[in-house]
């Protein structure tokens, strides 16, 4: 009830600064401080004064603005911990897929220097790998070849 009251007496004294503001010959001006004046009018119009006043005396009101509250904080907790654990979605898609094995035949890893894709020299891995030599002589040709 009080807020009502309190509605209306805040709209009507914008419409008598509306009108003086037009008594002035600044008409859009008052047309402006008119439309704002009538705002709080219209919310007793349509009732939403009186919900906002019985949300704000209500405890059930109160308590459900403290569970969203506790999700917003979950939510940014969630966050915070998500970024310290490691980068960004990207980053770890990126490293997700790179844990996964491939098909990949066992000659792939020789790069194709010749025309027609055909190595100027022959696979070694798959023999290396038949004669049980470790998984380190790809690596060790390789730095045999930049002459380290």
């Amino acid at each position: 009830m009080i807020a009502e009251t309190v509605c209306s007496a805040v709209s009507a004294a914008g419409l008598g600064i509306a009108a003086i503001t037009a008594y002035r010959k600044r008409f859009l001006a008052a047309a402006r401080i008119a439309a704002y004046s009538l705002v709080p009018i219209g919310l007793v119009m349509t009732g939403v004064v009186e919900w906002l006043a019985d949300t704000a005396f209500s405890p059930t009101a109160w308590a459900g603005f403290g569970v969203l509250g506790l999700a917003w904080a979950l939510f940014a907790t969630t966050r915070v911990v998500e970024r310290r654990r490691g980068g960004t979605r990207k980053e770890r898609r990126a490293a997700r897929a790179a844990d996964r094995p491939e098909a990949v035949a066992p000659a792939a890893s020789a790069p194709s220097l010749g025309q027609g894709g055909q190595s100027s020299r022959p696979a070694t891995r798959p023999a290396a790998a038949s004669r049980g030599e470790d998984d380190f002589s790809d690596i060790e040709a390789i730095l045999k070849k930049h002459g380290i």
